[in-house]
């Protein structure tokens, strides 16, 4: 498994979101300078997101984007599925019934299923809340001499 720069770029957005989060709106342009991410890769990566309720818009001159719910209530595993899609290590597992028609007598089977497990279980205990406290206390390691 593979994260795409979607997903990768969706992680980093809504981390800067959640770093600025006010009852303000936060301009695209803003998070775009920021994270040195195009506006255009942005506007598809937020119009995504705000499909499945994670962001909440407004228009105009002083609209943007801002969460829709607290930084703890959000989940890596959850920003991942929307941008990635599933997160299956192998297709047989990449639906909610195992159509596989070696399923019965694959000897890997249950490796792969174990290891999906440990991804989802790993994504889901993560917040959004956590990366933003874990970018706080990160030291600083630029030095002059």
């Amino acid at each position: 498994m593979k994260i795409s720069t979607r997903g990768r770029y969706a992680l980093r957005f809504m981390i800067d979101l959640a770093q600025h989060n006010s009852n303000e709106y936060t301009a695209l342009k803003d998070i775009s300078e920021r994270q040195g991410i195009s506006i255009k890769y942005l506007e598809q990566i937020t119009s995504l997101l705000s499909k499945f309720g994670l962001l909440n818009s407004v228009r105009g001159p002083q609209g943007g984007y801002k969460l829709s719910k607290q930084p703890s209530q959000y989940t890596i595993g959850e920003i991942l599925r929307i941008t990635e899609g599933d997160l299956a290590p192998v297709a047989c597992l990449s639906t909610s019934v195992n159509n596989c028609p070696k399923k019965d007598e694959c000897a890997t089977l249950s490796m792969w299923q174990g290891l999906s497990d440990v991804i989802k279980n790993y994504l889901e205990s993560i917040t959004l809340e956590d990366l933003v406290v874990q970018s706080k206390t990160k030291p600083n390691l630029d030095y002059c001499i």
